[in-house]
């Protein structure tokens, strides 16, 4: 059995949507679950917007997703060029090859020539579609200008195709009518250019939106002209935005690049997008290994669905804190940017996994996490003033001070030991801990909320910890001055 080969082919023409990451996901799962090929194509025939920055979006988006290809934009391969405009050569000959077996016709009608006959239509009827009307179908002569490839599109009979998820679909030919393969400066449009390539590079299935089903029978069409075999077809069902309407940035972020920045994880993009028409199950969440191993076609649905930015983020915030779906190297790894661009240095490895143990229960994304890491690792730490005026105070001095000397009273320093010499000096001194939490919180984290204060002071280690109480002691001695 011949193993699958799909793409993904998007065009350079902007940001990275994430319905197009959903496209390329549901493609790369299919070939890395059985084994196929994924083939990465970029159609940038749309040249007043295609942008070599975006063309690098694009392949900084699925590297930092982790969406590897196996040919394509510096992998090479077998079946290159992998960017339409260099590959103009290969459309002219094939649409020369349908020109000669009678499928295609050079079409010499001048684009005035054209909008006069909708002007007329349009009189006659407001509401009417205008079709070519084969004005060059059968015309001998071959007049010097520019011309255009138009297919030969075949008026009776109709097109039907079972699709992987929408199942049977057929559209009467009378649908049709004789559409441009060949623009005259020589750029294929989109059906002719993604049937040539999909042709020669062997692709068995084409995966995509649904708004995408409208161009499946003209290029069944052409398969047949080609006498090549016709790939199977999936369409998927659409991302909308709350509101019903086409996801777009006016309803908040959805390019690849603005997840990434802010602080969200890779795989829990691909979690979310993976769910967004597909099912396995009641199950939520997933591993990338568990993405591949369950997807399915089968399990893809018809209905759209809305874009839902907190059930997003509830995802984002399930991978970060599980250690089965975000290692502690990975999120040493990804948090640390974070940290370098608020200015702290998060260069002991050590100390920063043991600090990230304290947060990973409430951090929803890496910019949360980096935010709650600050104060480990900045010296001194920020300081909430609101917080300081209200608990280091001068009732506040003498609770500081026999803090600092009871955790002093010994040379073990982890969570148990300063635990143990607290807890004894509070009970000594008939101080209930209640009075000492939040001046010492505010002490150690310059907050008064952060994590329990014997983890912190762990992190910290004796110095620093020593230090910074000491420093609250002689701020609350200042405030009663």
């Amino acid at each position: 059995m011949t193993k699958p080969r799909v793409r993904f082919a998007p065009s350079p023409t902007g940001y990275l949507h994430i319905g197009g990451v959903r496209t390329a996901l549901f493609n790369w799962l299919w070939a890395r679950k059985t084994g196929g090929a994924f083939i990465l194509r970029i159609e940038d025939t749309d040249q007043e917007r295609s942008t070599e920055a975006s063309r690098q979006i694009i392949l900084d988006s699925l590297g930092w997703l982790g969406i590897d290809w196996d040919e394509g934009p510096g992998k090479g391969g077998a079946h290159g060029p992998y960017t339409q405009m260099e590959r103009l050569p290969i459309y002219a000959a094939h649409a020369e090859r349908l020109i000669a077996s009678g499928h295609a016709f050079r079409c010499f009608c001048t684009k005035a020539e054209l909008d006069a006959q909708r002007e007329v239509l349009k009189k006659k009827d407001p509401k009417a579609q205008f079709v070519y009307p084969g004005t060059c179908r059968s015309r001998s002569d071959r007049p010097d200008g520019p011309f255009v490839v138009r297919f030969n599109s075949p008026t009776e009979g109709s097109v039907t195709y079972v699709d992987k998820v929408f199942g049977e679909v057929v559209t009467p030919n009378s649908a049709q009518q004789d559409f441009v393969l060949l623009r005259s400066d020589g750029v294929p449009l989109y059906n002719f250019g993604a049937v040539v390539d999909d042709m020669t590079m062997g692709i068995t299935l084409v995966a995509r939106g649904r708004d995408h089903m409208v161009n499946t029978p003209p290029q069944i069409m052409l398969y047949g002209a080609f006498g090549a075999p016709v790939p199977e077809f999936a369409h998927l069902p659409m991302m909308l935005a709350p509101n019903g309407e086409k996801l777009s940035k006016r309803h908040g972020a959805v390019s690849v690049t603005e997840y990434r920045d802010q602080g969200y994880s890779p795989v829990a993009v691909l979690n979310y997008l993976a769910r967004f028409g597909w099912s396995f199950g009641d199950k939520e969440v997933f591993s990338k290994e568990e993405l591949i191993s369950s997807f399915g076609w089968e399990n893809c649905g018809r209905g759209d669905g809305k874009f839902d930015a907190k059930k997003f983020l509830a995802i984002d915030f399930e991978h970060l804190k599980s250690d089965a779906l975000t290692t502690e190297d990975a999120y040493v790894a990804r948090v640390r940017p974070f940290l370098a661009k608020n200015g702290v240095d998060a260069s002991d490895d050590a100390k920063l996994k043991q600090a990230i143990r304290t947060i990973r229960g409430r951090a929803r994304t890496y910019i949360e996490a980096a935010e709650m890491l600050d104060f480990y690792f900045r010296e001194p730490p920020k300081v909430d003033e609101a917080a300081a005026a209200k608990f280091l105070v001068a009732a506040s001095a003498p609770i500081l001070s026999g803090f600092g000397a009871a955790l002093r009273a010994g040379d073990a320093w982890d969570e148990k030991a300063v635990e143990e010499r607290t807890n004894a000096w509070l009970a000594a001194a008939a101080i209930p801990i209640k009075d000492l939490g939040q001046p010492a919180r505010v002490a150690l984290t310059g907050k008064t909320a952060s994590p329990g204060l014997w983890e912190v002071l762990a992190v910290l280690g004796r110095d620093a910890s020593l230090a910074r109480i000491d420093a609250a002691h002689a701020r609350a001695l200042g405030a009663g001055a």
